[in-house]
């Protein structure tokens, strides 16, 4: 059965540009992957192998050009894309599931750019890092805005994140001729074998600088401690994280930076305790007080407040202050400030006091056993 033409298979003109045959194939790889035409997966599976070998041949100049000239019957009587590589595309990409098609995609097309001899430098993305925050519990409610000193990859001012000193020029790694990878061929009794390595020199970018900036010795990134404002959302808990965006270590080469993480610390209140929004706390009142009723001033985190001590009040009664908690990340209605009521016995008391409470006592029933 004669071939069809990989222009027509992947849907793209003949004069397409690399990008637009890269997003042809992109599109008709997930529309025809197996997996999602369960109902005839043989015809499935052929047409992805098809568009597979094509955006094998037409990423790649050198095997466009031939395809181009002679078509499918050229010099060496066509290409050959043999079952390893159709098996190991449908191996990755069955690997990364739909959720992870980009992943597939960028790791399938960097492999056709190393086939392609692409000499571009390559760029990666810097490292994330975290930073651990210890705020009181009185700003964890509040929120706060205060400023730290981070250490971390910026990049490189005196060459700009290029690598190469003033005047330096890069130029194409010997070792590997701009590929970023060489061949070892292995000899053993079951034949010759050829593994596939990063290049040594070049560390897989293709080009080597001639003379690497003397500050960041070539990498595109120097250290430093850089001031960071960073804003701490009321409602923060302890173990929150919170991220900012481009503010990690700047990658190598140039690459962009990753992103710095903020692990926060609230420090042990010494009188408050928290439970999600709510917070508690204790309280002392005198006999009298618990007896008789009182009103009390009491700490929370907005600030002293009144808190009302009902007559008859027994030791251990929580008595809650509505909206005096935490608030909530996502909302705006704060927890509640729970008090526990420890009633005072005293161990002293003047001789004035004692004939009152004896007093008092002749009044009361006599005690009882306790259930």
């Amino acid at each position: 059965m004669a071939k069809r033409d990989y222009y027509d298979l992947l849907g793209v003109p003949r004069e397409a540009p690399p990008e637009e045959i890269k997003k042809a194939y992109r599109l008709k790889a997930k529309e025809l992957h197996p997996d999602k035409n369960r109902e005839d997966r043989a015809r499935a599976e052929e047409a992805f192998k098809q568009i597979t070998e094509a955006y094998e041949v037409l990423s790649d100049p050198d095997k466009r050009a031939q395809y181009d000239r002679y078509g499918h019957a050229g010099p060496t009587q066509g290409f050959d894309f043999g079952a390893t590589d159709y098996r190991r595309a449908r191996e990755a990409f069955s690997e990364f599931g739909f959720g992870g098609l980009d992943d597939f995609f960028d790791l399938f097309f960097r492999q056709g750019a190393s086939r392609a001899h692409s000499r571009r430098r390559q760029s990666v993305r810097g490292e994330d890092i975290e930073y651990r925050l210890r705020v009181t519990l009185e700003d964890a409610a509040a929120g706060t805005r205060m400023t730290i000193t981070v250490p971390h990859f910026v990049r490189c001012e005196a060459c700009q994140g290029s690598g190469a000193e003033a005047g330096s020029t890069k130029t194409t790694c010997p070792t590997c001729q701009g590929r970023g990878q060489v061949e070892y061929r292995q000899q053993t009794l079951l034949g010759s074998f050829v593994n596939v390595r990063t290049c040594p020199e070049c560390e897989g970018a293709g080009e080597v600088i001639e003379r690497p900036c003397r500050r960041c010795r070539g990498s595109g990134r120097a250290k430093e401690k850089s001031k960071i404002s960073i804003s701490v959302p009321a409602g923060v808990d302890d173990g929150s994280r919170l991220r900012l965006r481009e503010q990690g270590n700047a990658g190598p080469n140039g690459g962009p930076p990753g992103d710095l993480f903020i692990a926060i610390e609230v420090i042990p209140h010494p009188r408050f305790e928290r439970a999600g929004r709510d917070v508690r706390s204790r309280v002392r009142v005198h006999y009298a007080q618990a007896v008789l009723g009182d009103k009390v001033p009491i700490d929370t985190l907005w600030g002293k407040e009144e808190l009302a001590i009902p007559a008859g009040t027994q030791p251990g009664t929580i008595l809650r202050l509505r909206g005096k908690g935490m608030p909530d990340l996502h909302e705006k209605e704060r927890g509640d400030h729970h008090v526990e009521v420890e009633v005072v016995v005293p161990t002293r008391l003047s001789a004035e006091q004692r004939r009152a409470l004896a007093k008092f006592q002749e009044t009361l029933p006599p005690a009882e056993p306790a259930d």
